[in-house]
């Protein structure tokens, strides 16, 4: 008989080398930023400031750029310096910032259906993610529900109903442009009558007219409330972190409009902007869930400070 703990440190171990794969690009540009600065050099003012530049030029943030550099200064200031000792330093320090938002998404088996509202512009991945989110849930023994709630875009509905087929799930959908928020009534209607254990509701994001969005989504909030006062139980904003600072903006424009409760970040191997996911964690604090570093089913997991710290700084 197989022991599981050995299948899951197996598991593990499999993405903690696809983490390490998929931040590639911005672990490149950070290791070699260091490697270039430093083959064996003073850590002086001049060599701060350059350090400082490269950090907030991989899109870490100009505080935890600062911050990174003064506590790298209070223990090898005037010292000669490696490029791994600075590497392992950032990291351990990273781990610590990136530490309180490493929390799993929890779903409370008291609220049936857990209602997940997920949110972001359109393109960021939020309908795979959804269909990858759903697998994962249904291949724990739990019974789910998609709501197609992105009424406006049919290959936004198609994709959503191929991943449905994929995960063995229902996906409750209407007409295009039909009323979002009548749709998300009605899911919870039918996913609550079958007893579900989760439903996911995906949402527009056309950010070109953000009156209209706050105004839908806070629809959709407001009509599922009427079934159900605590719904949404969790709103996940997903970010493709390709877009580097721009996911500042967007973390801002979604936590108003919809009371985000937690962040999704997608496409990780598509860019060396990794960092922002430091930069969101010191800015706002939220809880980062999931990391998508590709397109399978199992490049979707829980998001975890140490593996993408040693990831970015290359030490993986």
């Amino acid at each position: 008989m197989s022991d599981p703990s050995s299948s899951d440190a197996v598991k593990s171990a499999g993405w903690l080398g696809r983490l390490t794969a998929g931040l590639r690009k911005s672990s490149a540009k950070l290791t070699g930023g260091i490697g270039d600065l430093f083959t064996k050099r003073k850590l002086d003012g001049a060599a701060l400031e350059e350090l400082e530049e490269l950090l907030i030029t991989s899109d870490l943030g100009t505080a935890m750029a600062a911050r990174l550099t003064a506590n790298l200064a209070k223990t090898r200031f005037g010292k000669d310096v490696t490029s791994e000792e600075i590497r392992t330093a950032f990291a351990a320090d990273i781990e610590t910032t990136l530490t309180p938002v490493a929390v799993p998404l929890e779903i409370d088996a008291g609220k049936k259906p857990f209602v997940i509202l997920v949110v972001g512009v359109n393109g960021a991945g939020k309908t795979t993610t959804i269909g990858k989110m759903a697998k994962q849930f249904r291949d724990e023994g739990r019974s789910v529900t998609l709501a197609a709630g992105d009424t406006f875009r049919a290959a936004a509905v198609e994709q959503l109903k191929v991943w449905g087929q994929r995960a063995g799930v229902p996906v409750i959908a209407r007409e295009t442009g039909a009323d979002a928020a009548g749709l998300a009534y009605d899911a919870l209607n039918e996913a609550k009558g079958r007893g579900d254990d989760i439903l996911m509701v995906d949402t527009a994001g056309r950010l070109q007219n953000k009156d209209a969005l706050m105004d839908e989504l806070a629809k959709v909030v407001r009509v599922m409330g009427k079934q159900d006062e605590t719904a949404p139980h969790a709103v996940l904003l997903v970010l493709d972190a390709t877009v580097g600072q721009n996911a500042h903006s967007q973390v801002e424009v979604f936590r108003d409009v919809s009371g985000v409760t937690g962040l999704v970040m997608t496409k990780l191997d598509g860019t060396a902007k990794g960092g922002v996911v430091i930069a969101l964690a010191e800015r706002f604090g939220l809880p980062v869930h999931y990391l998508g570093v590709g397109e399978g089913v199992d490049d979707l997991r829980p998001f975890t400070a140490e593996g993408f710290a040693k990831g970015l700084l290359g030490l993986s």
